[in-house]
């Protein structure tokens, strides 16, 4: 594919995935239209070859099994995370000052709080009906905003003020409900359904990804950390070849931007359970499957940093990220990546395969730097781990910004890691 055309399929995935559920439950349905089916935890799994995928909440884990595939077949595993940071509705959310309705949010993970002030937002996730079926929801355009404070309120805005998590982003739906306008919740009850009886809802930037930058080189978007990696990800595993030596496999987790300690999280047993029933079917001792794991490989894909030009004393004075100029290799001696010189070898061969260059990321001495599910899935799995990614600027920012050439060599590298 072209970078036009990637950039324009990632563009679209962006936009119908506001939530970790919705971008599992696209994944899925893409992989399904692709051929491979669609399984279910609770029954047996098929034994034989063929391209398989099953979700868990947020989260979605799919691979293709090759013909021949023995007990000591290794994986090779492309990981990555569906969740990105935003504001999560509260229960009992109805809250009401001076005319205007709200709704009660709860931050989740680590937005940069401002970048969400003055933005239209939607509302969207997943609904659990009383026969207890699940159904997906999404308001699908903007019905929120989170308003700032006008400067003749607070000259000091411009200074850096604090932002109060609880009282200050609460975004504003409508007018008082009590006094002729329309209840929030009552409005959101009779969206979910008459049988909804709870519900998983989060606030979502409602502008679409576009390009920008004199060149219209760059892509500006919400949830680029991390939904770059999930589609990449998606796209190597339909291109990779079901007759292999290895079993290729694409693992995006949820739950990454609050520490992955959940049953769809990268510290929970999704991806163990899949591998293990994956094994079983292929008849693996445990000694087999224990060999087939150290000749395995895992890929965890995350966004990392581009140098920022007006803060770049924030970065390591000798490795320094430039747009355009290919994914990232991220090494760190604390092991915040699992990157070693081994990993690095097997990257750089990917790279040479897929025809693009990549930079080394580590963190300056001064600033540790965020970690990602690549350290959390090692110590589970003990798989050899490498970890990547897209360089962004503004991450965590309710819109980040990607070069669209960076985009497509990191599909590019994916594509060749699994085949």
């Amino acid at each position: 594919m072209t970078v036009d055309a990637i950039t324009s399929e990632f563009a679209h995935f962006v936009t119908e995935s506001p939530t970790a559920f919705h971008a599992a439950s696209v994944a899925r349905d893409r992989l399904v239209a692709a051929g491979f089916t669609d399984l279910d935890e609770t029954a047996d799994w098929p034994t034989e070859p063929g391209a398989y995928v099953v979700v868990r909440d947020g989260a979605v884990i799919a691979w293709r099994l090759p013909e021949g595939a023995t007990a000591t077949t290794p994986f090779r595993i492309l990981g990555a995370h569906t969740d990105s940071p935003g504001f999560r509705v509260k229960p009992n959310p109805s809250v009401r000052v001076g005319g205007w309705e709200q709704l009660n949010v709860e931050v989740y993970g680590g937005p940069i709080l401002s970048t969400w002030f003055d933005r239209d937002l939607r509302i969207a996730g997943r609904v659990v009906h009383r026969d207890g079926q699940v159904s997906l929801f999404d308001t699908g355009h903007a019905v929120a905003r989170i308003p700032n404070l006008a400067i003749h309120l607070d000259r000091g805005a411009n200074d850096g003020p604090a932002i109060d998590k609880q009282r200050h982003t609460l975004p504003v739906v409508g007018t008082d409900g009590s006094a002729g306008g329309t209840d929030a919740v009552e409005w959101l009850r009779s969206r979910l359904g008459e049988t909804a009886v709870s519900w998983d809802l989060f606030f979502a930037d409602a502008h679409a990804p576009a390009r920008i930058g004199i060149e219209r080189d760059f892509l500006a978007s919400a949830r680029m950390d991390n939904l770059t990696s999930v589609h990449a990800g998606l796209r190597g595993l339909l291109a990779a070849p079901g007759d292999g030596d290895h079993i290729p496999v694409f693992a995006a987790f949820d739950h990454e931007e609050i520490g992955s300690s959940s049953p769809s999280g990268a510290g929970g047993p999704f991806l163990e359970d899949v591998l293990a029933r994956v094994q079983e079917g292929l008849g693996a001792s445990r000694s087999e499957s224990a060999r087939a794991f150290r000749a395995s490989w895992l890929l965890s894909s995350d966004a990392g940093h581009l140098v920022h030009p007006n803060h770049s004393e924030k970065h390591d004075p000798t490795n320094r990220p430039r747009p355009g100029a290919g994914p990232l290799l991220k090494i760190s001696a604390n092991q915040r990546y699992m990157t070693e010189a081994k990993g690095t070898a097997v990257f750089a061969a990917a790279c040479e395969n897929a025809g693009v260059a990549y930079q080394p990321f580590v963190n300056v001495n001064t600033i540790p730097g965020g970690s990602t599910i690549g350290p959390i899935a090692a110590t589970r799995l003990g798989i050899p781990t490498i970890d990547i990614g897209v360089g962004l600027l503004s991450m965590h920012s309710a819109r980040e910004l990607v070069h669209v050439d960076d985009l497509a060599a990191l599909h590019a590298v994916v594509a060749a890691f699994l085949a």
